[in-house]
């Protein structure tokens, strides 16, 4: 590690270390996801000042949902300050169309998909994302209350990638929220504040403003550290059991009319935790249904505790045990 040099400010100098870290190896373009707010912007300028170190171009990009009044003009401020750091910066105005699961998911949606357009637009692999430590926790949190199960309670990745499209990099899951803060301040920047992340109508600004605060008043600090050291540990422990799938899925599961089949014997000789994590993927994978845990147990049951039982209706599709296999089909051809 880097020496931090005489005069610079150290909340700087910790977001240019995370920055630096993900930058190398990397070659050619990277976007800069920038909304303006603090995390988005200390993020930027840290990238203006490490990118050109690693010969590598990169470009902010500002999405504008146009879900607010005078979403142009700021967005189009954020870019200015992206160009203020000697950035290339653009405005990308996107179609937010809520299809049912809520308007912070239609935005996300939206969002996303108009990075991965200027990504592809820019020659980009990768996206760069501001979310920090505290969105990790929080991310942690919800997941917890939702009842989730271990691969939503290990949160965003530091890195992730499709099967197409750039790479999604998070730089600062190691930074705070009061670091980048401090970045802008340091740097003269003034972050944008959005008024959506005070609105206590949204449950992730519920847990920022209340129950984190709450939970670090009477538990102690660092419970935001914690939780960010739970979800590490959840990833590691969620990518052996998909190396276990991985490895099982070929020789338990066989294509059936109109779905899949998978063997009882191999599905009833695993561990609970793998047998059910395999029903759940090979639905997903072939249907792009996620199973709640309680369907995932009846499922389950047609290996374990066969007693005769019909059918299982599932979002889509349907499962019922024929033979020595549990078939998944699609529901019209069941």
């Amino acid at each position: 590690m880097q020496e931090r040099r005489p005069g610079l400010d150290p909340a700087v100098a910790e977001v240019r270390r995370a920055v630096r870290a993900c930058l190398e190896g990397r070659q050619g373009a990277v976007v800069i996801a920038l909304s303006g707010g603090a995390d988005s912007l200390a993020l930027a300028a840290a990238a203006a000042f490490e990118a050109p170190r690693h010969g590598i171009r990169a470009e902010a990009v500002v999405i504008d949902h146009g879900l607010q009044e005078g979403s142009p003009v700021i967005a189009e401020r954020a870019a200015e300050l992206a160009r203020g750091l000697g950035l290339a910066a653009r405005v990308v105005a996107v179609d937010v169309r809520d299809a049912g699961n809520g308007p912070e998911a239609a935005a996300r949606e939206a969002r996303y998909a108009g990075l991965a357009r200027a990504a592809a637009e820019t020659g980009a692999d990768a996206v760069l994302l501001g979310h920090t430590l505290d969105d990790q926790a929080e991310t942690v949190l919800l997941g917890l209350a939702r009842g989730s199960g271990a691969a939503s309670l290990s949160g965003m990745p530091p890195e992730r990638r499709y099967a197409t499209g750039p790479a999604w990099v998070r730089p600062l899951l190691g930074v705070r929220r009061e670091v980048t803060a401090a970045a802008c301040a340091a740097e003269g920047l003034d972050p944008w504040r959005d008024p959506h992340n005070l609105d206590p109508a949204y449950a992730r600004v519920r847990v920022r403003e209340t129950v984190l605060p709450t939970l670090e008043r009477e538990l102690g600090p660092g419970v935001a550290e914690a939780l960010a050291r739970t979800a590490e540990q959840l990833r590691e422990d969620a990518a052996a059991f998909q190396d276990m799938i991985d490895e099982t899925i070929e020789d338990i599961v066989e294509h059936a009319e109109a779905g899949i089949s998978v063997s009882v014997a191999a599905l009833a000789a695993n561990p609970a935790a793998l047998r059910n994590r395999i029903i759940r993927y090979v639905v997903d994978s072939e249907f792009g249904v996620a199973l709640t845990r309680t369907q995932t147990l009846e499922v389950a049951r047609l290996a374990t505790e066969w007693r005769g039982q019909g059918p299982i209706d599932l979002p889509g599709c349907r499962a019922r045990r024929v033979g020595g296999r549990i078939e998944i089909v699609a529901r019209a051809a069941s």
